[in-house]
């Protein structure tokens, strides 16, 4: 139990630049409270004490905002950052080394029975009011930008962006270096830019017939 509240602090540390102390991070950080809660609460919830272990969750969610359900799947190294209106579902599945950050929801779609969420791999970065919906794979080294809706399976070592997401691979290399939200593709900006681009080769061939028409008469 130590040794992994050890490296749960640890993980903070590494990602979150305005941890100073240890001491610090055990008091305030929401998402530590939230990730040690969900543990105690997936260990009744895998022995068979359903109640116990909802009871637990909710506790942990009126406390810090964030809501794992005790069913769900989570590795090492996961740190929800800030973590208000994180939503975690009961089958979501998550790798080692994840980063949460705040309004991410991680849901399904419906009432179907059995896996109804999602299963992220491992180092994925999902950005703030991001939205991962239903029974899809989020690949290894995976970035979901601020606020987008996924709604497909994303590759390993892409960048999903937009509404709903699209994949943009980061000039064809893994994505390795430290998870940041602010180096994604604007996909839509780049759809915007490239109808304009046919709207003015539009203009100019309408003026180049109107010319030869006026030319002819």
């Amino acid at each position: 139990m130590f040794r992994t509240l050890k490296e749960d602090i640890a993980i903070v540390k590494q990602k979150d630049p305005a941890a100073r102390s240890t001491l610090e991070i055990l008091l305030t950080y929401s998402g530590l409270k939230a990730v040690r809660s969900y543990r105690k609460a997936h260990w009744f919830y895998e022995h068979g004490f359903f109640t116990i272990a909802r009871i637990i969750s909710q506790r942990a969610r009126h406390r810090t905002g964030i809501e794992i359900h005790p069913g769900a799947k989570i590795g090492k190294g996961l740190f929800i950052d800030h973590g208000m209106g994180v939503v975690i579902g009961e089958t979501t599945e998550i790798g080692e080394n994840c980063l949460l950050y705040q309004g991410v929801t991680l849901g399904g779609t419906g009432k179907d029975k059995g896996k109804r969420h999602p299963t992220l791999g491992n180092n994925v970065m999902v950005g703030a009011g991001a939205k991962v919906l239903g029974p899809i794979t989020i690949g290894n080294n995976v970035k979901v930008a601020a606020n987008a809706v996924v709604l497909k399976p994303i590759p390993d070592n892409c960048t999903a962006v937009g509404v709903p997401a699209r994949v943009a691979r980061c000039a064809g290399k893994k994505i390795v270096e430290d998870l940041d939200q602010m180096t994604c593709p604007d996909l839509n900006l780049q759809d915007i830019d490239a109808l304009k681009s046919s709207v003015t080769a539009l203009h100019q061939e309408l003026s180049a017939l109107e010319d030869q028409k006026a030319e002819d008469k």
